[in-house]
């Protein structure tokens, strides 16, 4: 997962994406070379009507639920103005003053987000914690076992090979490979403390809930889908390990 920024970084992402491809097709600032006549154009059979809707859709699927609503009039107005070399539509500094301010606004938008989340958190690990074959560790990690297993169990050193399925305390899915169809290896000492310590309980073949705590996993800063301060819970199942 790409690490968690101010929200307002994801307005420029896709600006962003375009320019790059720009800027490793040719220097700034230098005209496009004169295709000769005899040579076909390669953008010619490409279907830019969905290249570009798929622009405008990973755009929009980053900005969801952010907490605010573009102005699309305006947002489209922006794109195309930047992209025929116009001049914009307000002076910069008008411009760059009201990014201060939404800036501003959406780090007061994440703090109150994270308190939400702390206490959210704190419910759902209270009453998690009171199921029945729930266990908690003295870290706070609490883990279920959902497949007992008698195979032998990794050490933090170990590269592991995993199926697992996360989400949020609310449901919401923020990563899976169990969805992609494909399990996933990693060295078991690279990831977030408690799939760290997690997985080192599992026997290979073995298949557990875990439910870890904010300071376990991504912290006040969150990452991508995982807000500020997020419990998050995942089910993992331990294909295989081996030493690194």
């Amino acid at each position: 997962m790409i690490k968690h920024t101010l929200l307002f970084g994801a307005v420029f992402a896709t600006a962003q994406f375009v320019a790059s491809a720009q800027d490793a097709s040719q220097p700034a600032a230098q005209p496009a070379p004169t295709t000769p006549a005899s040579m076909d154009d390669p953008l010619k059979n490409v279907p830019m009507d969905k290249v570009s809707y798929f622009i405008g859709n990973n755009f929009g699927k980053r900005m969801a639920g952010q907490g605010f609503t573009l102005d699309y009039d305006q947002l489209l107005a922006g794109i195309k103005d930047a992209v025929e070399g116009k001049e914009t539509k307000f002076p910069p500094a008008e411009l760059e003053s009201a990014m201060q301010v939404f800036q501003n606004a959406m780090t007061a938008v994440e703090a109150q987000r994270g308190e939400r989340n702390v206490q959210a958190g704190k419910d759902f690990l209270a009453a998690n914690g009171k199921k029945e074959g729930v266990t908690t560790t003295a870290s706070g990690l609490q883990y279920e076992v959902m497949k007992a297993a008698e195979g032998a169990k990794p050490k933090a050193t170990d590269t592991v090979k995993v199926h697992y399925h996360g989400t949020l305390i609310s449901g919401k899915v923020f990563d899976s490979s169990v969805q992609r169809g494909e399990p996933i290896e990693f060295g078991l000492n690279q990831v977030i403390p408690g799939w760290t310590e997690g997985v080192q309980l599992m026997n290979k073949g073995s298949k557990y809930k875990f439910v870890i705590p904010s300071e376990l996993a991504y912290g006040p800063n969150g990452q991508g889908e995982i807000g500020p301060n997020e419990v998050l819970i995942f089910e993992v199942e331990l294909i295989d390990f081996k030493s690194m």
